[in-house]
């Protein structure tokens, strides 16, 4: 059995005011100084928290907004001089997507480096678009001794990358296959490159630090690791894969062979490409970079009848297809795209890196169910340091997380490496609520999982079709 997986994690503050949903608007004028005020009672101490936060306040337009939400206060107060308010700074942050609540739970996640646990239960939609249009099966939760965290046996995130071999020879006991270079990774997790709209490259060191800590890969463009500002950076090569970009700059061979993993965005000679870096870096495995544009589908069946095993399928932000006027979720693109290399017994010998939408712990499981080997997360590093994910994120913008001044070391690897960390329990609860020991399992076992497209058609389709 492999060593236990583990990434140390530890409380890491956050550098600036927190932005909470709730706050207490209290109007004073009518006040009757009650000896037993309410406020008094704040079962969390909110309220004496507040005092001290005004007292130590920076900037006149940081206000606090750390209300529990339990409305005791507001519902005990004898002259129903309290009210709860919503931030309308927390309203602000991201798009409809990466909505403010998955902020929070970024943020405590990254703060504490545990499992975010409310205590008061889910009150929201029970579906909605993207991965919470998908339910995972966890009717092996009933053996909590012996799953989970606190469970005693064993259970592997591990994921390889590479082409798989579907059988060995061996003649005279000895191997004489040819074995192909595989990366094993402790967690289905690599780190991509930013998007130009959302690109910080002052984050890189943080999260390169990060992989090395975690045993992961960040995937870095070859324009930008010359301006990566690291001691002995070289010794980080085990940790990188670089992309390497059609305009960037040439990254020597002696650097590329110190690496596990090398990218390549797709072209119309991508299988000339990819023979003649499989030539130069033998011990390399090489990714091909395939956005989803409506027609990924039909460009990784070519590829793969070509002899290219990894695809790193990209996404947009959201986790949507680009160019298209109906663009699909990244889940329905990679399942079905998992489905036609079944069809064409090609599934065990290549590798699907899905990237793009993924903003949660649960999308790690639940793009795996549909067919993806791993994922790649970038937006989830820069949010772990505070990143409001502004519309506009360009050099000299103004940015509210002062992601834009020096930032402590430290505090950025600890936060990232905290963010990690709680996906990583996270994936171990899913998998022992689902009854699985083997991540490598878990791809595309769709009977893990229920689909609220396909539910909604076995029980209503007959109806309106009838109606129709």
């Amino acid at each position: 059995m492999p060593e236990k997986y583990h990434i140390k994690t530890a409380h890491v503050q956050p550098r600036l005011p927190r932005i909470g949903k709730y706050g207490v608007v209290d109007w004073r004028e009518d006040c009757a100084r009650c000896h037993n005020c309410v406020k008094k009672a704040c079962v969390y101490d909110k309220y004496r928290e507040e005092n001290t936060f005004i007292r130590d306040i920076d900037e006149v337009h940081t206000l606090y907004y750390e209300c529990m939400g339990c409305f005791s206060c507001i519902q005990n107060c004898t002259k129903n001089l309290l009210t709860l308010s919503i931030n309308s700074e927390y309203k602000k942050l991201g798009n409809s997507y990466w909505t403010p609540q998955l902020f929070s739970t970024l943020w405590l996640e990254a703060e504490t480096g545990k499992v975010p646990v409310s205590g008061a239960g889910y009150r929201g939609k029970f579906s909605g678009h993207g991965f919470d249009a998908m339910w995972t099966d966890m009717s092996e939760i009933v053996r909590p001794t012996r799953d989970g965290i606190h469970g005693r046996e064993y259970i592997s995130t591990s994921v390889d990358i590479g082409k798989k071999p579907s059988y060995l020879s061996f003649e005279n006991d000895r191997l004489t296959s040819v074995l192909p270079p595989i990366i094993s990774l402790p967690f289905p997790v690599v780190f991509d490159t930013p998007s130009e709209k959302h690109s910080l490259p002052q984050l890189n060191p943080f999260i390169l630090e990060t992989a090395r800590q975690t045993g992961l890969i960040a995937i870095i463009g070859s324009g930008s690791w010359e301006a990566i500002n690291l001691e002995n950076k070289e010794e980080y090569l085990n940790n990188v894969a670089f992309l390497l970009e059609a305009d960037g700059p040439e990254i020597p061979t002696d650097i590329l062979n110190r690496t596990r993993l090398v990218e390549i965005p797709d072209s119309k000679e991508i299988v000339q490409q990819v023979t003649r870096l499989k030539k130069a870096l033998p011990d390399c495995v090489v990714a091909v970079r395939v956005p989803l544009n409506g027609n990924a589908l039909r460009r990784v069946e070519e590829l793969s009848q070509s002899g290219i095993d990894t695809f790193h399928l990209i996404a947009d932000l959201n986790g949507n297809e680009t160019g298209t006027k109906s663009p699909r979720f990244i889940k329905d693109v990679v399942r079905e795209i998992h489905g036609m290399l079944i069809k064409n017994e090609k599934r065990d010998e290549i590798t699907l890196i899905a990237g793009g939408g993924i903003a949660l712990a649960e999308h790690v499981a639940k793009a795996i169910i549909c067919g993806a080997d791993l994922v790649s997360i970038n937006i989830p590093l820069m949010i772990a340091v505070e990143c409001h994910l502004c519309d506009s994120c360009k050099p000299g913008d103004y940015c509210p997380a002062k992601l834009d001044k020096d930032i402590d070391f430290n505090y950025g690897v600890g936060r990232m490496v905290n963010l990690i960390g709680a996906w990583y329990w996270q994936m171990v609860e899913l998998m022992g609520a689902m009854g699985m020991r083997e991540a490598r399992r878990l791809r595309g076992d769709v009977g893990r999982a229920m689909f609220k497209d396909e539910l909604e058609e076995e029980i209503y389709g007959l109806i309106f079709r009838k109606q129709h």
